[in-house]
């Protein structure tokens, strides 16, 4: 019987220890999570279960990007939430001001450090915004009680309120610094994605556990959720699996005065979905980030600034036709604009300029690149509009069921596609430094 090449996971030192350092901050990240901020009330997490309000389902979906922290109220409720904010305004930024374009052209290398760095320092605002939005939502689930007992900006309450923001900021950067030890030392460039990961798949038993609550229909939508969890799977994978091949022709080359080296072709591999999970992530922090801000006044004595922001938040929070039709046309706009500045980034044009490599009939350098991105902009088209059928889903299903989209699968769409986006990355990595170590076999034929 022939062994498993998986077994070489734990063959090579090296491997090994960065599985389980990876694994060991996760464990680490998990036991944080679950201790809630000082001074919560417990009532209103409770409350938080059977709450159907615009505040109760904008919680449930920043729930998913704070790695389900959030539905607990811990000091980690925010999650990598501020960080990921932070860095779609920067990359949004990049292509409007021409400043920070030519500084991530010149220099790539010191471009990418200026801007994680700026990322960092952006994200202690963004996390403070965030903490108060946050205990805003939580304070609308039970009217006139307040998620934190001493909360207020005047008399004694100003202490601990700044105490308890502070710390939930603090969370913030503990979580990031853990994702970063990941990215590392561990899984390389994996450590966001594996935190939020691991807080999704903790949440799948509290799901089937909901799911199975309704005596009458439980076991109904539980099939229906996994057959359709299953399919959708199978799409994610196929859809991203998918790569158009463009062929290249490398000439012959002259090696002294008589050896001529014979040409060959080979082929440029370009995906159909290029970006992963990252457009549909940015969508959610777009089309979430106006409603958060809105709780901040739904309670002001303005009228029509109260009667603008419960608009806003009831129609941006998750249950809202408004809600499924925008974050499809982001999740859409999102895949072509990540994919394009990737491309560009790339500059495929100049490298294989150098590199003597030459699509047949195309001129090399801008020609090549501009026919590149033409292929690239239409093979986009299919991934991107099944990254967006598939992130609306549970919507789709919750009108088919009569039921709201929470209740309707074992896991959100944003989360389905994190989790197996995650997991294909961290396989490709495996086999990557399986090859680095002369393991040849593949883990997944």
């Amino acid at each position: 019987m022939k062994r498993s090449p998986w077994r070489f996971l734990w063959k090579s030192t090296d491997i090994r220890k960065k599985l389980m350092l990876t694994l060991g901050i996760l464990v680490l990240y998990r036991l944080i999570a679950n201790i809630p901020v000082p001074g919560f009330n417990a009532e209103v997490i409770k409350a938080l279960k059977s709450n159907t309000t615009a505040a109760g389902d904008l919680i449930s979906i920043l729930n998913v990007l704070s790695g389900g922290t959030l539905s607990s109220f811990s000091i980690m409720a925010m999650g990598v939430y501020p960080y990921i904010t932070a860095s779609i305004i920067l990359q949004l930024l990049g292509p409007i001001i021409p400043a920070i374009e030519r500084k991530m052209k010149d220099d790539p290398r010191e471009g990418q450090k200026w801007m994680e760095k700026w990322t960092m320092i952006l994200t202690i605002p963004m996390a403070i915004l965030s903490a108060i939005g946050q205990i805003s939502l939580f304070n609308q689930i039970v009217p006139g009680t307040t998620v934190l007992r001493d909360y207020g900006w005047s008399g004694s309450n100003f202490l601990p309120t700044l105490a308890n923001l502070s710390t939930m900021v603090a969370g913030t950067m503990v979580a990031i610094w853990l994702g970063q030890i990941i990215s590392e030392y561990g899984i390389q460039q994996q450590g966001l994605s594996l935190i939020i990961f691991s807080g999704i798949v903790s949440q799948i038993p509290n799901n089937l556990v909901r799911i199975l609550a309704d005596k009458t229909t439980g076991w109904i939508v539980l099939v229906i959720s996994l057959v359709v969890l299953l399919i959708s799977v199978f799409a994610i994978v196929y859809i991203q699996q998918g790569t158009r091949y463009v062929k290249l022709m490398i000439p012959g080359q002259r090696i002294g005065y008589r050896g001529i080296k014979s040409g060959g072709s080979t082929t440029l591999p370009l995906r159909v979905n290029s970006v992963g999970m990252i457009p549909l992530i940015f969508a959610q922090s777009i089309i979430t980030f106006p409603a958060l801000i809105a709780s901040f006044f739904v309670n002001s004595g303005t009228a029509w600034v109260k009667n603008s922001s419960v608009w806003i938040q009831s129609h941006l929070s998750g249950s809202s036709s408004l809600y499924v039709v925008l974050y499809f046309v982001l999740v859409v706009a999102f895949t072509y604009f990540y994919t394009s500045v990737t491309f560009m980034n790339n500059d495929y044009g100049s490298s294989l300029k150098k590199q003597g490599a030459v699509v047949p009939g195309r001129a090399a350098g801008t020609e090549t690149q501009k026919y590149l991105a033409k292929i690239q902009n239409r093979i986009t088209l299919p991934g991107a509009v099944m990254l967006g059928v598939i992130a609306v889903l549970p919507n789709i299903l919750a009108v088919i069921l009569h039921t709201s989209a929470q209740a309707t699968m074992l896991m959100s769409s944003s989360g389905m596609l994190i989790v197996v986006g995650v997991v294909r990355d961290i396989i490709d990595y495996l086999q990557s430094e399986l090859s680095q170590h002369g393991y040849e076999e593949k883990l997944i034929r």
